[in-house]
């Protein structure tokens, strides 16, 4: 049902109803987080996708919100850090192509690219190499590139990473550097064969139906799409007879291949492919702009004011699909104006309260999150600290999901640095316990906003309702059923106590980190630590106790 703009008159109506507080806390408002996800979610915002008018309002809505609260502004322009992204699309006109050892496919069929915003008019021809699952870490045991030569061909690898070699957190921060190992070697291409486990969960159908898709990238200050391996100049995937196209006449054929990729643990070796590859693809691109909304709350300590708590939640959603029948809005109910509602009521408890952070404390609602976290990589890479400063820690609010009275909380990524200890220790103040993560195989750490900042080393968590009780069924039942979907609204059965404590849980942990006497410090040894901040100074790591 559409409803009036109103969010003032939702904000005044609020009632003082809070969750239990000590007496020295600010109150938390279930009212409060009703009004901002009533807002957010609201048809009138046709699912604030980015570079729309309604993510537009939904940014000005976090802004005026800011401001009333008596927040400095803290983007690079007033509450905003603009943001050009270049937006590309295939011409109709020109359908694209790969074509196989003379054998051409069309995209979306046997074979999935997406439009390319760096090249709009492509051509590019080379011979192709199978690498296995194309990994290059051989600290983790991984050396797939091992006497193959790729310069200025096509590499040709296993999607995913050989199951039971590497934590799930480990593979997938490895397959996401993929096209990066693959431009170390020089290589000018990577086309991914989907593996039986890949298609599993991910039917072709779905993967090829990205191909007609736009696809953003942010715009940098040399004018250029962004890119983390420019000199790969083309990606796709290719399945079916594309795929066994590839390996015709090689030293294995594509069944043999996926055979032993089936194997537990199992890594195929690489080798030279017979048939070359030609791909053809043309297409639009415009520039588009949308922007992070930030505002911050400087600390009260000068001498550790320059170090910034970042309080983060993505703005965005995924807008309106006029080709669905029925409700064709995804409000992003859930998903994610209530991690953005926590955040303002975690912003009105900072700013009401009656002792300032030590540390100064940044809230940024960042933009195209569900593109591929680029407004959030952009603020990482174009910090908006004081001058001098740094980011000491991030904590993310990503989809809680309020439909239950949850009574632990998961901290994704808390096992990594001390952020965990410090979750644990705020939370427990509110008689709530931190879970260890639940869908480890989902490799949830690497796939929010707080991960664009712990590639540039700085430790973060995402905290989200937990499983006990009956949790997992309500947190599954919303994963399954709603995620992504346009019944992601407010006909959900919200619970608003739950939003309230959820936000106090939230804001006791980032008080600790604010006033704590350290900064949060990855662990000794941590992977993530090692490959990201290796110079930067280590905790020791926890004793964690041994499996019985």
């Amino acid at each position: 049902m559409i409803r009036q703009l109103c969010a003032a008159a939702l904000l005044a109506a609020a009632s003082p109803l809070a969750a239990q507080t000590a007496a020295d806390e600010p109150a938390f408002s279930p009212d409060q987080m009703r009004a901002h996800v009533e807002f957010l979610a609201d048809d009138l915002l046709e699912g604030r996708d980015a570079g729309t008018r309604g993510y537009d309002i939904a940014a000005l809505y976090v802004a005026s919100r800011f401001d009333a609260l008596g927040l400095k502004p803290g983007g690079s322009k007033g509450w905003y850090q603009p943001i050009d992204f270049a937006r590309a699309r295939f011409r109709k006109d020109a359908p694209a192509t790969i074509t196989i050892g003379g054998t051409a496919f069309q995209n979306g069929v046997d074979v999935m690219m997406t439009a390319h915003a760096r090249e709009p008019d492509q051509l590019l021809a080379a011979d192709a190499v199978f690498v296995g699952y194309g990994l290059d870490s051989p600290t983790h045991g991984f050396d797939d590139y091992s006497g193959l030569d790729v310069r200025g061909k096509f590499v040709v690898l296993l999607s995913g990473v050989p199951e039971g070699r590497t934590s799930s957190e480990i593979a997938a921060h490895l397959g996401s550097e993929k096209a990066r190992m693959a431009e170390r070697r020089g290589a000018v291409g990577v086309i991914t064969i989907p593996t039986r486990a890949f298609l599993a969960s991910t039917p072709w159908k779905r993967l090829a139906g990205y191909s007609a898709s736009s696809r953003y990238v942010w715009i940098g200050k040399d004018g250029k799409p962004w890119s983390a391996a420019p000199e790969i100049r083309a990606t796709a995937y290719a399945h079916g007879p594309a795929a066994e196209a590839l390996f015709a006449g090689a030293r294995m054929n594509l069944k043999r291949v996926l055979d032993a990729a089936a194997r537990k643990g199992a890594m195929p070796r690489g080798f030279a492919l017979k048939a070359p590859v030609r791909i053809e693809r043309h297409s639009m691109v415009e520039k588009i702009s949308s922007a992070n909304v930030v505002g911050i709350i400087p600390g009260s300590d000068p001498e550790l004011a320059k170090q910034v708590v970042m309080i983060t939640a993505h703005l965005d959603h995924d807008g309106v699909d006029p080709k669905l029948e029925g409700d064709k809005i995804y409000n992003g109910a859930m998903d994610n104006a209530a991690g953005i509602a926590t955040m303002l009521e975690v912003a009105r408890a900072f700013a009401e309260g009656k002792d300032k952070p030590k540390r100064t404390v940044m809230f940024a609602a960042v933009t195209a999150e569900e593109d591929g976290l680029l407004g959030s990589q952009y603020l990482a890479k174009h910090p908006l600290v004081p001058a001098g400063g740094r980011v000491a820690g991030v904590v993310n609010l990503d989809m809680p999901v309020l439909t239950y009275d949850f009574s632990d909380v998961i901290a994704f990524g808390g096992e990594h640095s001390t952020l965990g200890p410090i979750a644990e220790r705020a939370v427990a103040r509110a008689g709530i316990k931190v879970s260890p993560d639940p869908m480890p195989e989902q490799g949830i750490f690497t796939r929010s906003d707080h991960y664009s900042f712990v590639v540039e080393g700085i430790p973060s968590i995402m905290l989200a309702t937990g499983f006990a009780g009956e949790g997992r069924e309500k947190f599954m039942n919303f994963l399954t059923k709603t995620y992504h979907r346009p019944n992601d609204d407010l006909g959900q059965a919200f619970n608003w106590q739950a939003g309230a404590r959820f936000a106090r849980i939230n804001y006791l942990i980032a008080r600790e980190i604010a006033d704590g006497a350290e900064a949060p410090r990855w662990f000794a040894g941590d992977f993530f630590g090692n490959t990201f901040a290796p110079t930067a100074p280590k905790a020791p790591a926890p004793v964690r106790p041994k499996a019985k």
